[in-house]
């Protein structure tokens, strides 16, 4: 018999087709034998049998051609999912998704109000809504929204009050650990072959203390230990050595800024300098964030060091070289959670 192209044939005729070839194949018919029957190739028959195993003869149903019959939304419908995507994550709603991704949209849109529609659909309609995709920013859930709008409406800005008020210079501070096997970059390769990388098997790292001010100006330490009260103090020590002005710097919570020794040191020197916390948990509020993130990504991606020695230097140095790039150290202060800070 001569093979026939099933897609020709009307959605019915071709579920009616699977059906009796899956039935003859049932009845002890050998596949190649079912396929000549019907004029369909093995293969056909094979694929129709899977599809059976799965979900027997309902998974043989007709389905229908062309695009996807769907809804569309109307305007307060879709200002309605918008506000959703602004006002809340998915797990927020019991939604089964941790990020807004088209799929996760049209699950919603499809939940609130019973419009199917297509990850192309919900695609055009982020786009058309204003929304594009972006890496988001991690964002700790035991940090406290109150205390944020806090520093940004009153605490810091009575801090650069009072900087102007004593002449003082405004310093962020914060600190940071590089290993040797940091996962950085990418690189070119053919479809299905990811490059190999030949590098040391050997694990080290080395740790920095850096602050900056949205002047352009850097100061840095980068030291082979823990990081400690005595380190600290230590470049506490150099930062006031090195400042014409009385110094103000600004760090996180961590344990060893608000040690004994160091609340102890501070006091000896109320006209040098004086610490200042930032909220709890809140890294995205410090403009020295992002030379850490320059650091990682340039001493270690452009160069893999072979031993310890060889990862402090090149940190050192390149280092040394952004700070005498004021302009870029200042363009640091540009971004958009730390833009408050610029001026």
């Amino acid at each position: 018999m001569e093979k026939v192209d099933a897609r020709s044939l009307s959605p019915k005729a071709q579920e009616r087709l699977r059906q009796l070839a899956v039935q003859a194949v049932l009845d002890g018919k050998k596949q190649v034998e079912a396929a000549k029957l019907f004029g369909v190739t093995r293969r056909a028959v094979s694929n129709w049998l899977k599809a059976y195993r799965k979900g027997g003869m309902p998974a043989l149903k007709a389905k229908s051609k062309g695009r996807p019959k769907g809804g569309s939304l109307e305007p307060w419908q879709a200002a309605q999912i918008a506000k959703t995507v602004i006002d809340h994550y998915p797990e927020q709603l019991k939604s089964p998704f941790y990020l807004w991704t088209r799929e996760a949209v049209a699950n919603l849109i499809k939940r609130r109000f019973g419009i199917k529609v297509s990850l192309s659909s919900a695609g055009r309609y982020l786009k058309r809504w204003g929304f594009t995709p972006q890496k988001p920013v991690r964002r700790a859930v035991e940090q406290n929204p109150q205390e944020v709008r806090n520093w940004l409406e009153k605490e810091y800005p009575a801090i650069r009050q009072q900087a102007k008020s004593e002449k003082a210079q405004i310093f962020w501070g914060d600190e940071m650990g590089l290993r040797s096997d940091h996962a950085v970059g990418r690189s070119y390769g053919l479809r299905g072959q990811t490059p190999v990388i030949v590098a040391t098997g050997k694990r080290f790292g080395c740790n920095m203390i850096s602050a900056i001010t949205n002047q352009g100006r850097l100061n840095f330490m980068v030291f082979k230990g823990r990081f400690i009260a005595k380190v600290f103090l230590e470049f506490l020590y150099r930062l006031v050595r090195q400042s014409k002005r009385k110094v103000f710097l600004i760090v996180d919570r961590h344990p060893v800024h608000r040690s004994k020794k160091v609340k102890q040191w501070l006091e000896e020197r109320p006209d040098e300098i004086r610490l200042f916390f930032l909220p709890g948990y809140s890294p995205e509020l410090n403009p020295d964030e992002l030379p850490n993130q320059d650091v990682k990504s340039n001493t270690i991606r452009k160069n893999r060091p072979h031993q310890q020695d060889e990862l402090v230097k090149n940190v050192r140095s390149y280092l040394r070289k952004r700070q005498m790039q004021s302009h870029i150290v200042a363009k640091y202060f540009q971004g958009k959670h730390v833009r408050y800070a610029a001026a």
